[in-house]
């Protein structure tokens, strides 16, 4: 079976706190996405394309502000990286799925916004269920400045691309975007085929130069990336 880009949209029916810092002494924001980005599904073959938060089944429960009109798109660079690591994968009989990309400061700052208000959990058991919304920001789990918005970070899984799993989901031991210690790279309470899927997974990449973030199996980062302290809002 032959994949080109698929895309995949999903949707699911689904204050009194705020304490963020936003640290604008190292970074510049700019308000267009320059040259040097492009499109996912238009720069690698057989890429799956889900892009959680335009729809409902994210932890916030609705489409995130920013993504209405943004297709995935990453750093010429970090597509470079990412269509070795593709080649690797599909040798082995697998396809990289990409649930977010580059993501404005916009995006960001909806984040923020709904952290804030505490009575807003449409999607807590999904997505948090042992956490409160204050504790996500300490946690490392959401931030105000998010390397997505520098454009060279992804998120993502890996799909079977032959046979009768074409399509389907590589068993990770934990869904994408859940907070908890679940999701940690190293995470013990998991299967031994479904650690292995994790190892491979990070193998592969830091092979092609992503940095892995250890608390978010699907997180990375291009290691060399070319806009380090510019946060872009599109």
């Amino acid at each position: 079976m032959k994949l080109k880009t698929v895309f995949i949209t999903s949707f699911h029916n689904p204050s009194s706190w705020i304490a963020v810092f936003f640290l604008f002494c190292f970074a510049e924001l700019s308000a267009q996405v320059p040259k040097g980005f492009a499109s996912l599904s238009s720069s690698i073959e057989d890429i799956v394309i889900e892009a959680k938060y335009k729809t409902q089944d994210n932890f916030t429960g609705r489409p995130v502000k920013g993504y209405d009109q943004l297709e995935l798109m990453l750093t010429i660079e970090a597509i470079e990286a990412l269509k070795a690591a593709q080649r690797e994968f599909v040798q082995d009989g697998y396809a990289i799925k990409v649930f977010d990309a580059y993501r404005p400061q916009k995006a960001v700052d909806d984040f923020v916004q709904w952290a804030a208000i505490e009575n807003d959990t449409l999607n807590k058991q999904a997505f948090y269920p042992n956490l409160k919304k204050n504790q996500l920001f300490p946690l490392g789990y959401i931030a105000a400045r998010s390397g997505h918005s520098r454009g060279s970070t992804l998120d993502l899984t890996l799909v079977y691309l032959k046979g009768e799993k074409a399509l389907e989901e590589v068993d990770m031991g934990g869904n994408y975007d859940y907070f908890g210690e679940a999701s940690h790279v190293f995470y013990e309470d998991i299967t031994a085929k479904q650690k292995a899927a994790r190892m491979y997974l990070r193998r592969v990449m830091l092979k092609h130069g992503f940095q892995p973030y250890e608390k978010e199996w699907w997180h990375f980062t291009l290691k060399n990336e070319p806009y380090p302290t510019t946060y872009f809002d599109h």
